[in-house]
């Protein structure tokens, strides 16, 4: 929970806000998907109608009917006539939206999103490489042997290391002209790149290691070797976090 206390749907009381958020029908939404990603409403069941809720938040009738509409657009609801508002269920959510994405993360003990984002970067970021590879001009590469080169000074510093890392990456997606592709890993990217659970271990090992994968990707792209950095980009990504991933498995990642 956030910035509401947990209370059985449908029951009056006391306001439920430990703070009085600014927005109440964000709050309110993000409250519900939380609840929704949680099973405390399993898809297929009903939503608390909206008296329950009114009185569940201490909102009123059109903070919740808000609250309701932005659930339909990240496709965690549907407003049935007649049978009021019914979770859907996980395969249509819109898992590129933030409060879906981060619940979603937050509650899988598996690993198996992060495992399934990691494999979208994959697919993304190797053909980015690849187009990257044809179209580099020289300050493109010259930008690339500076970061990897940083990146060796800096294996001592993981916080400055991933940094530079991050931006490593985005120019070469930005060298591929693919802004879509980039939009995709770069918003996947912001829900997780501060969390413990997909950073994983920071030792200084780890950090040579990952650099000598992008050093690899910068050589092929230097040499204009598009099979060649597509396949570096997919070594590196996928070794990476492999390394960094706690849990033993990891079949459904190697594909």
């Amino acid at each position: 929970m956030t910035a509401a206390q947990e209370t059985t749907p449908g029951t009056s009381g006391p306001p439920v806000w430990a703070r009085r958020p600014a927005n109440l029908a964000t709050a309110v939404t993000a409250e519900l998907v939380e609840r929704i990603v949680r099973g405390v409403h399993p898809p297929g069941t009903p939503l608390p109608p909206e008296p329950a809720l009114c009185g569940a938040f201490s909102v009123s009738r059109t903070v919740v009917r808000e609250a309701v509409k932005i659930l339909q657009e990240k496709g965690l609801v549907q407003v049935r006539q007649g049978s009021g508002t019914i979770v859907t269920p996980p395969s249509t959510w819109d898992m590129l939206d933030e409060l879906v994405l981060a619940a979603t993360i937050a509650e899988d003990d598996s690993l198996a999103i992060l495992d399934d984002l990691v494999v979208t970067r994959r697919v993304l970021e190797s053909d980015m490489a690849n187009v990257a590879a044809r179209l580099a001009d020289e300050e493109t590469v010259d930008r690339l042997r500076a970061l990897v080169d940083r990146m060796d000074e800096l294996v001592d510093d993981h916080v400055t290391y991933h940094e530079h890392d991050r931006a490593f990456h985005d120019v070469i997606m930005q060298a591929s002209g693919n802004r879509i592709a980039r939009g995709v890993v770069r918003a996947l990217e912001s829900q997780v790149v501060n969390t413990a659970r997909y950073m994983g271990r920071t030792e200084r090992a780890l950090c040579v290691a990952s650099n000598r994968g992008h050093r690899r990707i910068y050589e092929r792209i230097a040499a204009h070797d598009p099979d060649g950095a597509a396949q570096a980009m997919i070594t590196h990504i996928t070794e990476a976090w492999l390394v960094r991933r706690s849990g033993p498995d990891t079949a459904r990642l190697v594909r």
